[in-house]
């Protein structure tokens, strides 16, 4: 199972450059499979991830397999794109086809990148995808309104909670909110009710604000109030400085880094923060032939990270030895955490963490 983010935005926001940058990155690594290009429009990319490359150190792994993500790049949007206008159609299906949105807002000025708006305005250019993906979902949800609505008539009492539930959603819509905006007040069942909703403003999202050399802070500061009420993250970033990264050897990249007193790429980190908007967490199995991050929504029992691994250790799980990747590095080996009462023996209920390194035992 993949976990995706579609990169989203109006025209000449960046969204091509910041995805073309994507796919370099995983052009570069093409023999060692994370980093690689399935289509076109799709780059999937490692996630950056220190953990892995020290407990590969530590075992001298043979082999190195991180966790991945996918970016989509989705085509731009114009007004009256929840009608069909422009690419409306294709832009708003695509959407429907990912975990999470990374909605790229520009904030740098470049004469010769005409903005679709006239001028550089993130707010107003937030407001107006905001905008279009609510009506799209307000035109969906009036038609199941009225469906549940004639279907109440039957008495059944888990149609009238839907309604009852549509209802919210359709309230919030109305007033310019995105259906997610109600999710603190539904419950597990509730949201099992509308399990087959395709809304687009119930997907989590990321502000991606592609700022110039400058930094652009006074636009950054204007996306991060946005985000802020909404409870979404924002990461800065220049993606036509990444884009030179990117042609950089990884050595050179890093001293660029470095002089420029950063610890890490803005790309890297929005692959971190989109992982993470995606609800998403690793495990890790390591050894002498390899060392792997596993990738698992947070949540997840243990039975079900090792059906990660292979579908019959899911099967036959008996019981997983756990212990923290920071506790297995301090002892070095497997036989030391024991002695110490590092490695514990969890069963099927346990909740794996993230940063656990898992051993199942499993019988079929």
């Amino acid at each position: 199972m993949s976990f995706s983010l579609g990169i989203v935005g109006l025209p000449n926001v960046g969204k091509s450059t910041l995805f073309n940058v994507v796919s370099k990155a995983a052009k570069a690594e093409a023999a060692n499979y994370p980093f690689c290009t399935i289509s076109p429009n799709i780059g999937v990319v490692e996630v950056p991830d220190e953990r892995l490359l020290q407990l590969a150190k530590n075992f001298s792994s043979a082999k190195i397999v991180p966790t991945v993500i996918e970016f989509n790049d989705i085509a731009g949007l114009v007004k009256g794109a929840h009608k069909g206008e422009g690419l409306g159609n294709k832009f708003l299906s695509h959407i429907r086809e990912v975990d999470a949105m990374a909605h790229v807002v520009r904030c740098f000025s470049a004469s010769d990148v005409v903005h679709v708006e006239g001028d550089v305005h993130p707010v107003r250019d937030i407001e107006l995808i905001d905008a279009e993906l609510i009506l799209a979902d307000l035109a969906y949800i009036d038609k199941r309104y009225e469906t549940a609505k004639k279907a109440t008539r039957s008495g059944d009492k888990a149609v009238i909670s839907q309604l009852q539930i549509i209802e919210k959603v359709k309230q919030a819509l109305e007033k310019g909110e995105p259906a997610r905006s109600v999710l603190p007040i539904l419950s597990p069942e509730d949201l099992k009710l509308l399990a087959d909703f395709p809304l687009l403003t119930f997907k989590p999202v990321l502000y991606v604000a592609n700022v110039d050399e400058s930094g652009n802070t006074e636009q950054v500061a204007e996306i991060e109030k946005i985000a802020a009420a909404q409870g979404a993250k924002v990461v800065a970033i220049c993606a036509k400085l990444e884009a030179e990264l990117a042609e950089l050897s990884p050595e050179e990249a890093q001293s660029f880094l470095l002089e420029m007193g950063l610890k890490e790429s803005a790309l890297n980190r929005l692959i971190k923060t989109g992982y993470d908007l995606l609800g998403l967490i690793t495990f890790f199995t390591a050894g002498e032939k390899e060392a792997r991050a596993w990738t698992i929504t947070k949540g997840t029992k243990a039975p079900q990270a090792a059906g990660k691994i292979h579908s019959d250790m899911e099967k036959g799980f008996i019981a997983a030895d756990v212990i923290n990747y920071r506790d297995l590095l301090d002892c070095r080996t497997y036989a030391k955490a024991k002695e110490k009462g590092l490695l514990r023996t969890e069963g099927k209920q346990y909740l794996v963490q993230d940063g656990d390194l898992i051993i199942v035992r499993f019988n079929i």
